[in-house]
C-alpha cells in the first residue's frame, strides 16, 4: 500500500463513512482486538478529537472572515479618504500646482495635448 499523502484534507464522503462505520461498530457487541490503535476506546478518543478540532478550525474561521470584511472596510474608508483629500486640494490648489503634484495628481500642463493625426493619401 503507497504512503498516504496527510498534507491533503479528507473527503467529506471519506469522512462520513467513517462516521457511519464507528456508528455501525457500536452495535457489535463482541469486537475485541489487541490493536490499541483500533480499540473502541481510541476510536471514540480519535473521534471526539475530531470534532473538537473541526469546531475550533469553524470558530477560527467565522473570526478570519470577520476580520477580513473588517480589514476590507477599512481599506475602502482610507481609499475614499484619500480621493476626498485629492479632490480638496485640486479644488483648493488647483489641477496645475505643485500641491497636486505632491499628493500622486498629474499636472494639468503636464498631460500631453492630442495631436492631429496626419491623413495619409491614398494613391
Amino acid at each position: 500500500m503507497p504512503a498516504q499523502d496527510q498534507t491533503r484534507r479528507l473527503p467529506s464522503d471519506s469522512i462520513s463513512q467513517d462516521i457511519t462505520s464507528l456508528h455501525g461498530l457500536q452495535t457489535v457487541s463482541t469486537y475485541n482486538t489487541t490493536r490499541t490503535d483500533a480499540s473502541v476506546e481510541n476510536l471514540q478518543q480519535a473521534y471526539q478529537a475530531m470534532l473538537a478540532q473541526q469546531q475550533a478550525e469553524t470558530e477560527k474561521l467565522t473570526l478570519y472572515r470577520a476580520a477580513a470584511d473588517a480589514a476590507r472596510l477599512a481599506e475602502w474608508e482610507f481609499h475614499n479618504a484619500v480621493l476626498a483629500m485629492k479632490e480638496v486640494i485640486r479644488g483648493q490648489y488647483g489641477s496645475d500646482s505643485d500641491q497636486a503634484q505632491a499628493v500622486g495628481l498629474k499636472k494639468k500642463s503636464d498631460r500631453k495635448r492630442p495631436s492631429r493625426k496626419k491623413s495619409v493619401a491614398i494613391a
